[in-house]
């Protein structure tokens, strides 16, 4: 299972790429793993600003439709528009172009609270 040292994570399965006062969110190996084939990604908060752990959008399965949480308190300034045609991506390349939102942060102090690489393996048992 892949988890990269470099980025952030929450315990809903999210990671999290911090690059200034913008952070790129997607899903965990682990959590498409879970889901399965995914056939769809819905984002409809491109320009909405939310706190942290509201739903930013839905991402379903051949099984399931999971609601995605924001980790950082931000405004959603980009929506990966790949995954409308190729949603599969994010089983394919999850930390790559599987991506599924970018963010501006606006409480930099949250990022205190997403978990590390080693905490989130101890989350998920790996």
């Amino acid at each position: 299972m892949n988890i990269p040292s470099e980025l952030k994570y929450t315990k809903d399965h999210e990671w999290i790429r911090i690059e200034g006062d913008v952070a790129t969110v997607g899903i965990t190996d682990f959590a498409q793993g879970e889901l399965g084939d995914i056939v769809y990604v819905e984002v409809e908060t491109v320009d909405e600003t939310l706190e942290q752990e509201e739903v930013f959008g839905t991402v379903e399965a051949v099984k399931t439709v999971s609601d995605l949480f924001l980790p950082l308190s931000g405004e959603i300034i980009e929506f990966n528009e790949l995954l409308e045609d190729e949603p599969e991506k994010v089983n394919t390349d999850p930390y790559g172009d599987g991506w599924m939102v970018k963010i501006k942060i606006s409480d930099a102090s949250q990022v205190d609270g997403l978990l590390s690489d080693e905490a989130y393996k101890a989350v998920i048992g790996a």
